[in-house]
């Protein structure tokens, strides 16, 4: 199971609709839990790192790396198989301070463009699910 921390509430309607229809095609290992902490709350929570060693923690950030669909397909076939909990964190309008980026295993940029957070909350959804089709050899991803 991928856990994905958001900043922000719950899905607006018409982003829950999108990311169920991501979510319903996945299966486990790749499948999605959602947990929501305002902006604030969510910074909180960061700064008491509550994760394990068995954690591997992905911010998403523009500063970050940009990886491509099938480098990410890979990163989290690697994962699971050394039996890593992963974790992707959302945030806010504003990112994340310095020190939490600095705790991060990786730094996940999904392009030069910025997009606002209910946008990147579908992105990873639909680039969870792109992932399991890249490792099974589909023919969804055509690059």
């Amino acid at each position: 199971m991928i856990k994905i921390l958001a900043g922000g509430k719950k899905h607006p309607a018409w982003l829950a609709e999108a990311i169920a229809e991501y979510e319903k095609r996945l299966r486990k290992p790749y499948d999605i839990e959602w947990e929501f902490l305002d902006e604030e709350k969510l910074l909180k929570h960061l700064e008491n790192w509550p994760f394990t060693g068995r954690d591997y923690v992905i911010l998403t950030d523009e500063r970050g790396k940009n990886l491509s669909s099938p480098e990410f397909a890979a990163k989290l076939e690697n994962l699971f198989v050394n039996s890593k909990n992963i974790v992707i964190i959302i945030g806010g309008a504003y990112g994340f301070p310095e020190e939490i980026r600095e705790k991060a295993d990786l730094m996940w940029s999904f392009s030069n463009l910025v997009f606002p957070h209910q946008i990147a909350r579908l992105i990873v959804a639909e680039q969870i699910y792109r992932a399991t089709q890249i490792l099974a050899g589909s023919p969804y991803h055509h690059a």
